[in-house]
Formats: structure tokens, sequence, C-alpha cells
């Protein structure tokens, strides 16, 4: 069975991105398509980016911990919501950290908004930003609109066929990148 990381990225009071993190956790458990690992860059606080990890003399545990468990994975969803149309500086900080293990991890990404856009500005942002780090993002995204009306603080969702739907088609991206990799390999 596939392992795939899901990076909550949002450090902030009160987030409600979190919720669509437990979600995805929930679906690919549920359906049985990966083991999964919830990173929650809350849990981190990692000092503002001074050094990629691979350069610095004594690594924080905490970093040291973030690479390892990218690096077991098989594949990556970002769950990330839109703050002033960019992405949080905990989860640039985060991407910035690491380099080897983003190389050609496939990556999947979910925005998240209060609004009606679902943190679709972001998506541009955060895709060269990957693609730099060398991660092979996914086609497929997954944005989130109206995110307390979509999810409950548990991470349930209003319309739980809607999602599922959704996530189906986003989830089996997911997993064809992951094959094609390893294929390749």
């Amino acid at each position: 069975m596939k392992k795939i990381a899901i990076i909550s990225s949002s450090v902030r009071k009160g987030r409600k991105s979190h919720r669509v993190a437990l979600w995805f956790r929930r679906y690919l458990e549920q359906n049985k398509l990966a083991e999964t690992d919830i990173i929650d860059l809350a849990e981190y606080r990692f000092p503002v980016f001074e050094e990629r990890l691979k350069l610095q003399e004594k690594p924080l545990p905490a970093a040291l911990d973030f690479a390892r468990r990218i690096r077991s994975t098989d594949g990556v969803i970002i769950v990330t919501p839109e703050y002033n149309g960019g992405y949080p500086a905990s989860l640039k900080n985060a991407i910035d950290l690491l380099t080897d293990e983003w190389r050609r991890k496939p990556v999947a990404i979910s925005t998240v908004s209060d609004g009606p856009f679902g943190g679709t500005q972001v998506i541009t942002s955060l895709q060269f930003t990957l693609w730099k780090q060398g991660a092979m993002t996914v086609p497929a995204m997954f944005p989130v609109p109206k995110v307390v009306e979509a999810f409950d603080e548990e991470g349930h969702p209003s319309d739980a066929q809607s999602m599922n739907k959704r996530a189906e088609r986003y989830i089996g991206e997911l997993l064809r990148c992951i094959e094609a990799i390893e294929e390749n390999e």
C-alpha cells in the first residue's frame, strides 16, 4: 500500500484548512487507498529559514524528522489556506528547508479559503515553488471554497457525496503519478 503524507500548512490560531487535512486522511484510510501521515506544521514551529537542511551544521531534530517523514512517503498532499493571495510563510519555510526530499516526489495541492474561490490564487505560486525544488506536481487540484460551510471542525464534509466524487479524481491522479514515477525508476 502506498504511503501519502498530508501537510497541514497553516500554523494560525483558529485555522480552518486543517479540517480538510483530517478529511483527506479519513478518505484515504476508509477507502484503503493509502497509509497516511498528517504532517502538521503547527507542531514543528520551524524558525525562519536560514539554510537548507543538508547544509546546516547542527540541524534541529524537528527538521530531521520532517525530512525523514517526507522522504519516507510515496506522495504528498499539501493542504494550504490562501492568505492575501499567497500561501502561508510556514509552508514556504518548510518547502525551502528540504532539497533532495522533494525531487521527483509527486505532490498534489489542495487550497482552502473562507471565500468563494477556494484559494485558487495560491495554486500557481505554490506550484512554481515546488517545480523549482524538482517536485512532480499533480495536474488535478482540489480547491475548497467556503471551508467553514464545507467541513466541520473534525473534518466531516457537509456534502460527503460531492466531496468523495471530487476526491476520487484528485486522489486517482496522485496515485497514477506515484505509479508512473515508480515504473520509471
